[in-house]
This record gives structure tokens, C-alpha cells and sequence, in this order.
């Protein structure tokens, strides 16, 4: 009954940026854990950048502290993700991902289909 859906994917030149927005429909609970999650290319999940909607704490991975910022638009039932000075190594197929409750834990309930982010030298 949950959806999350992706939008503003695109390609981009090394440098340059890119806004993600994961629209939910349907309820999932009164605060929840809203995360965006990229594949690495060994086919692995590595979570990108997560806000809890209760504090608007984020968290953000390693590689793209500092380029990246997550928020989250209450009126529209949205989190974004402003992707700033892209690198190649940026490239990937990015999910939306929530979970009704905090962030701690590595579990996720529901999941957008997903959308390509491609980022050119």
C-alpha cells in the first residue's frame, strides 16, 4: 500500500549536480527513517545518506559527506537528495528507502523502484 517513487535522475558532467526526490504515498507511520540507497558496482547496497524524520537527523556515508544533503519536504510527503559536485565514481542506480522508525537499524520496509544517475568525466 506503501509506494516510494524516484524522480530527477539524469546524466551530469564531473562537477556538476543533481536533485533526487522520493515521493511517498500512503501511510507508513507518524516519524520513519527515509534513506537513499545506491549499488556499488560489485553489486553491493551501500546506504548514501538517511534522515529520521522526527529530529530531521541525518546521516551520511563517508563518500559523500560533504557533497550531499538530504531533507525532507513535509507538505509534499518528500525527501530530496541535492547531489553536489558529482564524480564518475557517483554512478549508479539510486533506490528510496523508508523504515517506521529511527535509523539505527538495517532494515527497510519499503523501496521505490529506483532511478540511474549516471555522471560523465
Amino acid at each position: 500500500q506503501v509506494q516510494l517513487v524516484e524522480s530527477g535522475g539524469g546524466s551530469v558532467q564531473a562537477g556538476g549536480s543533481l536533485r533526487l526526490s522520493c515521493a511517498a504515498s500512503g501511510a507508513i507511520a507518524t516519524t520513519v527513517c527515509m534513506a537513499w540507497f545506491r549499488q556499488t558496482p560489485d553489486n553491493k547496497r551501500e546506504r548514501v545518506a538517511a534522515l529520521y524524520t522526527g529530529t530531521n537527523t541525518t546521516y551520511y556515508a563517508a563518500s559523500v559527506k560533504g557533497r550531499f544533503t538530504a531533507s525532507h519536504d513535509y507538505a509534499k510527503n518528500t525527501l530530496n537528495l541535492q547531489m553536489n559536485s558529482l564524480k564518475p565514481e557517483d554512478t549508479s542506480m539510486y533506490y528510496c528507502a523508508a523504515h517506521p522508525h529511527n535509523c539505527l537499524f538495517d532494515r527497510f520496509d519499503y523501496w521505490g523502484q529506483g532511478i540511474q544517475v549516471t555522471v560523465s568525466s
